[in-house]
């Protein structure tokens, strides 16, 4: 168990989140008004989204971890892991309701897919865990 002094914080997470946020958010702004929707800035469109989506999702995760802590605790990588894969996940459906395929058990296969992704990424690493 982690003491006091080694919990994550909140404050740690705010500034990566914010960069990710307000550098995602005005990616976005500038490739939907100012592109022309050709295959680079569709790129960038979805770079763009994970971005900020990902740091939206940064301060939601950690709260959930902070709410149902696990054994041995989350450091800071997963939390950070999570909310990319959360951004990932968007942008997916955005680029699948793009193409008109998006339906929702192509969602609900696709969420179960990174659930077990992120699953077994947390075994793998809880496996390999050495207490210190």
């Amino acid at each position: 168990m982690q003491t006091r002094e080694n919990q994550l914080k909140f404050w740690q997470f705010l500034p990566a989140s914010l960069l990710f946020f307000l550098a995602g958010g005005a990616g976005l702004f500038y490739t939907i008004t100012k592109m022309v929707p050709q295959i680079g800035p569709r790129w960038l469109f979805f770079f763009c989204l994970v971005m900020a989506i990902a740091g939206l999702m940064t301060m939601p995760i950690f709260f959930l971890h902070k709410r149902f802590p696990s054994m041995p605790a989350v450091e800071a990588l997963p939390i950070l892991r999570e909310s990319v894969f959360v951004g990932v996940f968007v942008a997916s459906l955005v680029w699948l309701q793009i193409g008109r395929m998006l339906s929702p058990g192509l969602g609900l296969i696709l969420a179960i897919a990174i659930v077990l992704a992120e699953f077994l990424i947390r075994l793998w690493e809880r496996s390999t865990w050495k207490p210190r």
